[in-house]
């Protein structure tokens, strides 16, 4: 059975991903707000891991639903569930298991157990979580064992993380992204995996 997991290139996306391959068939799927953007190394991380990856785009009015729940709110947390939800939703019509990397400790992107089980009686899909039970502590011994990564700032390193498309907007609306998120947010890239993983 084919598994959609939500992959931003980082991380927890791939090892979620390299999780479920023993018991699903694993394709990748990146959201983007425009097809203009560059995920170059996004597509490399994917091909290191050897899933199929596919390239999605949010509907169009998306991003400046997204943009204004930020400013409006003044904060970032909502707006980012917003657009999980609705990659969620839209994978959930064509995906029969749909995957993401969210673990133990995430407070954004984290759905509740009600908004899950709406979506499996709604859409008949199962949403899961393979990392929702490990600490950070463990996925970093995870990722040691299995993935080569680069770490680096929320907005200067290439990933597909909802992030990059919203600062990007609000940059472009002359706003400052830092007056919204956290300052030095690290992210990561996956660049390889490692051999006999």
């Amino acid at each position: 059975m084919r598994a959609a997991v939500l992959f931003s290139g980082g991380k927890d996306s791939s090892l979620a991903a390299i999780l479920l391959s023993t018991w699903y068939e694993v394709e990748l799927n990146t959201y983007l707000f425009s097809q203009d953007a560059n995920i170059d190394a996004v597509r490399k991380a994917a091909g290191s891991l050897g899933f199929p990856h596919h390239i999605r785009q949010f509907r169009e009015e998306l991003l400046d639903e997204t943009v204004d729940l930020i400013i409006r709110q003044g904060f970032p947390n909502n707006a980012i569930q917003l657009v999980h939800r609705e990659a969620i939703r839209c994978l959930c019509k064509e995906y029969e298991v749909i995957a993401d990397g969210t673990r133990f400790g995430d407070r954004v992107p984290l759905l509740t157990d009600d908004e899950i089980r709406s979506i499996g009686d709604r859409y008949g899909c199962s949403y899961i979580r393979p990392l929702i039970g490990f600490p950070k502590k463990e996925v970093e011994r995870l990722v040691s064992r299995y993935l080569i990564i680069e770490n680096g700032v929320t907005g200067e390193i290439e990933n597909g993380d909802y992030e990059t498309g919203i600062r990007r907007e609000l940059v472009r609306r002359g706003l400052s992204p830092e007056s919204f998120f956290p300052p030095a947010h690290q992210q990561s890239l996956v660049t390889g995996r490692k051999p006999n993983s």
